[in-house]
């Protein structure tokens, strides 16, 4: 029987600008198709998601402007940082997404990469809707509310 790998250092990647300017609808789920010199990368947590969006081309979902730092190991054969990378999703979700995201003001943002405990990585994405100047306000307000509650409870 094989060992199973366990990978010691967790990778937890968050598009915290995301929140802030989105309000989020659906969340999915997604792989990626990424090169051996990209996953290297991840691992090592040199990866940007702050300018990253989502877009359908020929009926696949792919992101772009996703940054990914070139591998530092690798001579030859390593990657450019930004390029369209495919996610992979069930036709199902697809169509779905597809449909959702040509309404008005919807889009597809990327919120966070992963290594799951098989060693692959993942992204969840999400189905969000821009928020306005009010809104961000509002969830400011209520951020600084809890944290007064918090402060408050430690006294």
């Amino acid at each position: 029987m094989a060992k199973s790998k366990k990978f010691e250092k967790i990778i937890n990647i968050k598009n915290k600008k995301a929140s802030f300017q989105f309000e989020f609808i659906d969340t999915y789920t997604c792989g990626m198709v990424l090169k051996g010199t990209e996953i290297k990368s991840i691992r090592e947590s040199k990866i940007s998601l702050t300018e990253a969006f989502c877009v359908f081309l020929r009926g696949e979902l792919y992101v772009r402007q996703m940054h990914i730092a070139p591998y530092s190991m690798a001579a030859n054969y390593n990657h450019a940082a930004i390029r369209d990378r495919k996610l992979l999703l069930s036709k199902k979700e697809l169509e779905k997404l597809e449909t959702k995201s040509q309404e008005k003001g919807l889009s597809i943002i990327p919120v966070r990469i992963f290594i799951n405990d098989r060693g692959l990585a993942k992204m969840e994405i999400a189905l969000g809707r821009g928020k306005k100047l009010h809104d961000k306000r509002h969830d400011l307000k209520e951020k600084d509310a809890k944290r007064e509650l918090q402060r408050m409870a430690l006294d």
